[in-house]
């Protein structure tokens, strides 16, 4: 069987994708949007809305996130859907704790990435032998996981130093990398403060200084993805279980394998999620994934199961992350900010004759806009919950066009096809 002959036979189950953008388009609305950005900063006096350290934050409270999406999407392109990455990502954490503390962090991400792999695997058992509903599978790993984790921490945690019933002794970091030379003379052109030229230098060294070798990692996992899943003849057929099984299966795609390695992929792609929020935290901690793994899923939506959407979704919750931790005066004026976004999102819904959308987020945009300018600051209890509402928010109404795997969420069973 070729790769090019199994693309025929599921040619007439996937519905035609739009005309594939320039990168120019792509690119033009990146510089438009720090235009506005640096608008906001210049009307507000925020300083911090484009300061590099605000982008470094918002890069290291993004790479969990992207790698739960990450994990979303191999997971849901092979055709099943995991809902468990939450528990997965819990299960990451846990190994990091466990063995970063005794053998340093890189065993621990290894020891984090295969507990999430065990994950995956029980959710492919499950949901592809089985037969068990997707969903019930899910959320029993997410239930699961975090009771399992704590009864294991107060095992292994309370009589290590430095450790206690809910969380682990500290773990070391691993080591950060700067580009030579260009963080100083960005530096420097970031403390001028001019227009726009001020905020693309802030933006460069949050991207280029002080990094995260896990980051780099994470940058890595999302090109392989995009290449494996794309532009190779593996990558096809595992697509092609997700979309047509039983065209798959009469070109000779065994489909049970490639579900079981997307699924055991998504395990532990989530649980290296899970595993770089512990070594950045220092220590495993006992609820501290915080419901990312769901917004891992919000932005694998966002995305439409795309590399490319995946971190773009990841990146506007690091951001808004990132922007919390500066204080309420970051938070309000975020306020116009989002105001300002909402409207030229409700603009783009408008041209595509969504109307209802539009107006939700007209509506909405222009509410945001009149609350900045009626107050001088955001209530203390709405500063922590921002980024999670500003990214549902975005994340909801700026969802179009979505193209679903077709057989996402159903029983396959080898020979049924008719």
């Amino acid at each position: 069987m070729t790769a090019s002959g199994l693309a025929v036979g599921v040619q007439d189950t996937v519905a035609p994708s739009r005309r594939r953008r320039s990168p120019m388009i792509y690119f033009a609305l990146a510089v438009a949007a720090l235009v506005v950005v640096s608008l906001v900063r210049v009307l507000t006096g925020a300083g911090n809305l484009t300061s590099s350290g605000t982008v470094a934050a918002a890069l290291t409270a993004a790479v969990p996130i992207a790698l739960a999406g990450l994990a979303g999407l191999w997971s849901e392109r092979a055709g099943v859907i995991n809902i468990g990455l939450e528990g997965m990502m819990v299960l990451g954490t846990f190994g990091a704790g466990l063995f970063g503390y005794q053998y340093g962090p890189w065993v621990g991400i290894v020891a984090g990435v295969a507990l999430g792999a065990v994950g995956g695997l029980i959710h492919a058992v499950a949901t592809v032998t089985f037969g068990v509903d997707h969903i019930i599978s899910g959320v029993a790993i997410t239930l699961a996981a975090p009771g399992l984790t704590l009864f294991l921490a107060k095992l292994y945690f309370t009589d290590a130093p430095g450790g206690g019933q809910k969380q682990s002794p500290p773990i070391e970091d691993v080591p950060h990398v700067s580009i030579p030379g260009l963080s100083t003379l960005l530096g420097d052109i970031e403390q001028l403060q001019w227009f726009f030229v001020s905020d693309l230098a802030g933006l460069l060294r949050g991207l280029t200084t002080d990094v995260s070798l896990l980051t780099v990692v994470a940058l890595v996992l999302f090109v392989a993805t995009a290449y494996a899943l794309w532009r190779t003849a593996f990558g096809l057929r595992l697509r092609s279980c997700g979309e047509a099984p039983f065209a798959a299966e009469s070109l000779g795609v065994n489909v049970y394998k490639y579900k079981y390695a997307a699924i055991t992929m998504s395990g532990a792609l989530a649980g290296l999620g899970g595993a770089i929020l512990a070594v950045a935290s220092s220590q495993f901690r006992d609820g501290q994934t915080g419901g990312r793994g769901y917004i891992g899923l919000a932005s694998m939506i966002f995305g439409n199961w795309r590399p490319g959407g995946v971190a773009a979704g990841a990146g506007l919750f690091g951001y808004t992350d990132a922007m919390q931790l500066r204080g309420e005066g970051a938070v309000h004026a975020l306020l116009l900010l989002l105001g300002i976004a909402l409207l030229v999102l409700a603009v783009v819904q408008l041209r595509g004759k969504r109307y209802a959308v539009a107006s939700v987020a007209t509506v909405i945009g222009v509410l945001f806009i009149v609350w900045f300018a009626l107050s001088d600051q955001v209530p203390p209890e709405l500063v922590s919950a921002a980024p999670y509402v500003v990214t549902l928010l975005v994340l909801s109404l700026a969802a179009q066009r979505l193209r679903v795997p077709k057989w996402i969420g159903r029983t396959y069973r080898r020979g049924e096809g008719g």
